[in-house]
């Protein structure tokens, strides 16, 4: 059953579901048919669904089971009966504090539902990067014929196949880019913290400290790491330095990875060929951000995750990990609390 947040709640169920993922933005908020969709497939399931966060120290006290973006260590603290958290983002960095990590709570989070999604757009901004798409526009614009002023342009425009990737996370979104780059042609090198574990496909596989190979050999690099104490600001100064004259940087996975004003840098100076950033350290990206006006930078404004399917994405993993969180069998896209993602 299912009740708003000054709902009364009747017969008292067994299992109590909390939802606060309240969001500015509209397609990151639970549909009113999830929660009806839920209510439906698990009657013995109380559903609070919140609208804001005024009461959620209050109904965090007996609830079994969350789903939201973040919560504080003090309801943490508060939450005995609390037994597993579902995050509907990828990212979970902000959730990493020692009372969470330190408790018995099982936290799950999005990545599968968000993996292949990205890797689309990932596909997306490196034939932006290599058509000149965004010059294109920006001459239709000005109603001007362009051929001769984008093909002076360097890097030039260019074919993708045959063109080396390098990337810096191999997780949901770095195996959905490899399958696709590598249909197109592309070859693939990659970081993974664990090498031993395989290549999911890529043609080469680096540990955490030899990364600077992928910043000297790719044409185009993706960051699609979590966000831990060893990968904020791995695109810095000194890595983009080793990067080819024309290699383009793309970033899908989350701002902090990203050295913002060495990127400028970079850009501006043209020692890099170009950048595509959907994700910055600061959203939304301020209106008075320097990174608006700077040459050869393409931004999307995290727009990489969107889809019309996206609810019934959520949908199907959360629902599945509902029933078996019921049945007390092990839970999908499990988070390692300790390595953060």
């Amino acid at each position: 059953m299912t009740r708003s947040s000054n709902g009364p709640i009747t017969n008292g169920p067994a299992h109590k579901l909390l939802i606060f993922v309240n969001h500015p933005f509209d397609q990151w908020n639970a549909p009113d048919w999830f929660l009806k969709k839920l209510e439906q497939e698990f009657p013995k399931v109380t559903v609070v669904n919140l609208p804001d966060y005024k009461r959620v120290d209050e109904e965090i006290v007996d609830a079994e089971i969350a789903i939201a973006w973040s919560i504080r260590p003090e309801q943490i603290a508060a939450a005995k009966k609390l037994h597993w958290i579902h995050s509907p983002a990828a990212a979970v960095h902000q959730l990493m504090f020692p009372e969470l990590i330190n408790s018995d709570i099982v936290l799950t989070n999005a990545r599968e539902v968000h993996g292949p999604v990205v890797g689309e757009h990932v596909i997306a901004l490196i034939f932006a990067l290599a058509k000149k798409i965004p010059g294109s526009v920006h001459l239709q614009e000005k109603h001007i014929w362009g051929q001769q002023i984008l093909w002076d342009e360097v890097p030039r425009v260019r074919e993708v196949a045959g063109a080396t990737l390098g990337l810096i996370g191999l997780g949901s979104i770095g195996r959905a880019v490899t399958t696709s780059v590598k249909a197109l042609g592309l070859k693939v090198i990659a970081v993974r913290e664990h090498p031993e574990k395989g290549s999911e496909g890529a043609d080469a596989i680096y540990s955490p400290s030899q990364i600077d190979e992928i910043f000297r050999q790719a044409d185009y690099i993706v960051l699609a790491a979590p966000v831990t104490d060893s990968t904020k600001a791995i695109a810095n100064a000194q890595r983009l330095a080793l990067m080819k004259p024309g290699a383009c940087l793309i970033n899908v996975g989350r701002g902090p990875l990203v050295d913002e004003a060495a990127l400028t840098a970079a850009l501006r100076e043209k020692k890099i060929g170009g950048a595509a950033l959907d994700v910055f350290s600061k959203e939304p990206l301020p209106a008075d951000s320097p990174l608006w006006d700077v040459p050869n930078l393409l931004i999307t404004p995290h727009t990489a995750a969107l889809t019309d399917k996206l609810w019934q994405r959520h949908y199907a993993l959360f629902s599945e990990n509902l029933r078996r969180h019921l049945e007390g069998v092990p839970l999908l896209a499990v988070v390692d609390k300790v390595r953060g993602y």
